[in-house]
């Protein structure tokens, strides 16, 4: 986000301001689970509104990432905003009920970065689940109204309190205090995500420096000598410890020894490997814009035992990765969450008339071409159609989330917007091919008296009255 808030350093009340990632699934949650085999990430994407949605992506190892529903978007924010960034993934302590707590902004969607930091929502928007899978309508929870002055409400995090049985949910909130306005973390108790006690100042560094990305980690009695730390984003990637989520906390130091600093990277991501005593702290790369990098240790309290990962170590899927957070999943959480997102197979889609020629993107419009390069632009999944039964939508490969979709009778590849008229447009029943019934031809589900075919080699909706637009009108669906 920095690129954003570098151009509006001059006018914001501190330099650069900088989003936070999430994460609640604590070895103290998951002690109270069965074994845990694989992982979770809830993140968003990027700047667009339909970006600024929850995403998710799976792991087995929790260094190689696939994303899931394909690359496209998994829940959709219909409150506030209406756009959400920087999902935090709670898990409750018997296992049976899950949160997603999330930033309300949308940046680009009525409202632009001063906007958001002067004067932004002071809602987060929370979903719940018992199952991972199946989850609510988004709420708002007002946690900022109560703060004097409290100009917005970023980068939610929570944490299970052994002590007071309850949750300390956590967040950033722009505010004019002791002489300076700034980004500080405030925190409050909730047991539902419903309602709070009355926000309390949590972390507050000297002078204007400010706050916004933060993330506790608990560690097994006996590492480093603390049950909890926590990783920051202050200017540094700084690192602190404490035996009480809500007591004292001791700097240990930065990652600046192995060159990261907060000017390379932000929203630091807590995950500790299944069944063994490392842990991952994964940095989004803003200013190169290679989202996130996995930073390995054995001693989250020690910032000389972070070291960088080998070359080739790790894969964060086809998605850019923004701030979010990881859930360790059981056995039977992983596959009540993989049986829901299966990943469709990758095909290309063959001209019956022009054997040689297959359906593309090419800047985003959609054709048919003979030797297709890169590749991936004539790759696509047939997923269960956005809107109607026994329908399929065609959805790209290199980008995920993307569909075609007839406008104006013309094709094009475009991001899902979630309106019920895209989903319509991008849906399509597959019937025996019109020129030969061992081939496929696609009805439109909005039009369904229009097929897809080519003309002129390039993609249209066409009623089919004769038999070249018969032939033109049918495709084969290949690996």
């Amino acid at each position: 986000m920095s690129r954003f808030l570098a151009r509006l350093c001059a006018v914001a009340v501190a330099a650069c301001l900088l989003f936070t990632t999430w994460s609640a699934a604590t070895p103290k949650e998951a002690s109270a689970l069965d074994p845990t085999v694989g992982y979770l990430m809830a993140h968003f994407t990027g700047e667009s509104s339909t970006d600024q949605q929850i995403y998710l992506a799976h792991s087995a190892d929790g260094l190689r990432w696939t994303d899931l529903n394909n690359g496209g978007l998994v829940l959709r924010s219909t409150v506030g905003t209406r756009g959400v960034r920087d999902p935090a993934l709670v898990r409750s302590p018997g296992g049976d009920r899950y949160w997603i707590i999330a930033t309300d902004l949308c940046i680009g969607c009525g409202q632009d970065w001063s906007a958001a930091i002067n004067n932004g929502s002071r809602n987060l928007v929370v979903w719940e689940s018992t199952d991972l899978v199946n989850w609510s309508a988004p709420w708002l929870l007002n946690v900022a109204g109560a703060i004097p002055d409290g100009r917005n409400a970023w980068a939610p995090e929570a944490i299970w309190n052994p002590t007071t049985g309850d949750y300390v949910l956590y967040w950033a909130t722009n505010v004019p205090l002791n002489g300076a306005t700034k980004h500080r973390i405030y925190y409050a108790r909730t047991a539902d995500f419903r309602s709070i006690t009355t926000p309390q100042v949590y972390v507050n560094r000297p002078g204007s420096q400010e706050i916004i990305d933060t993330q506790i980690v608990e560690v097994p009695a006996g590492v480093g000598g603390y049950r909890y730390v926590r990783a920051s984003r202050d200017g540094q990637i700084a690192l602190e410890g404490s035996n009480s989520i809500l007591g004292t906390w001791t700097t240990l130091g930065n990652l600046s020894g192995i060159g990261l600093t907060g000017s390379q990277v932000e929203g630091p991501m807590w995950m500790r490997f299944n069944a063994r005593n490392e842990w991952v702290l994964y940095l989004d790369q803003y200013s190169s814009g290679r989202g996130y990098l996995p930073v390995l240790t054995t001693a989250p309290s020690n910032p000389g035992s972070f070291r960088l990962p080998a070359s080739g170590s790790y894969a964060m899927g086809g998605t850019r990765k923004r701030h979010g957070s990881i859930l360790n999943l059981t056995a039977a959480e992983q596959s009540r969450v993989l049986a829901r997102w299966p990943a469709a197979a990758v095909n290309r889609i063959q001209s019956y008339n022009f054997p040689d020629r297959y359906v593309r993107h090419a800047d985003y419009d959609a054709r048919i071409d003979a030797n297709v390069s890169p590749p991936q632009d004539g790759q696509w999944r047939l997923v269960p159609g956005l809107a109607g039964s026994g329908t399929v939508s065609i959805q790209s490969v290199n980008f995920p989330g993307h569909y075609l979709r007839h406008y104006g009778f013309d094709f094009r590849l475009e991001a899902n917007d979630g309106t019920a008229t895209f989903a319509a447009d991008a849906t399509f029943r597959q019937v025996a091919g019109l020129a030969s019934s061992s081939w496929t031809s696609f009805q439109s589900y909005s039009h369904p008296d229009r097929y897809i075919r080519h003309y002129a080699y390039l993609l249209r909706l066409d009623p089919v009255t004769d038999a070249q637009s018969r032939a033109d009108a049918t495709f084969r669906v290949t690996s």
